[in-house]
């Protein structure tokens, strides 16, 4: 069982910006992906960014070239770096991580981190 723990959430007004951390109970090197995703209210949850193990990094489409996913695998934690915020950002975030065990892959949720952004 892997835990996740996000933190960095806050209110923040637009044009702000915020950094996310997901810390894991495990080495991160052990883990085959980590993402972000993110819930508003009344919407389903999407995935605004997931950095591979090798670093490789994916981005949707609406928050390229403001939010940076990275990972420093000696505090087993993923940062979410997000710039220029804005109102429609607002929404719980989630880390999210999978993991391959033999021909399975298994994947953990945190519990998610608050960001409200006010115009």
């Amino acid at each position: 069982q892997v835990q996740l723990v996000e933190s960095g959430g806050g209110l923040v007004q637009a044009g702000g910006s915020l950094r996310l951390s997901c810390v894991a109970s495990i080495s991160t090197f052990s883990l085959n992906s980590i993402g972000w995703y993110r819930q508003a209210p009344g919407k389903q949850r999407e995935l605004v960014a997931r950095i591979g193990g090798g670093g490789s990094t994916a981005y949707a489409d609406e928050v390229k070239g403001r939010f940076t996913i990275s990972r420093d695998n000696a505090k087993n934690t993923v940062y979410l770096q997000i710039n220029s915020l804005k109102p429609e950002d607002t929404a719980v975030y989630h880390c999210n991580a999978a993991q391959l065990s033999g021909s399975r892959y298994y994947t953990y949720w945190g519990q998610g981190t608050q960001v409200t952004v006010s115009s």
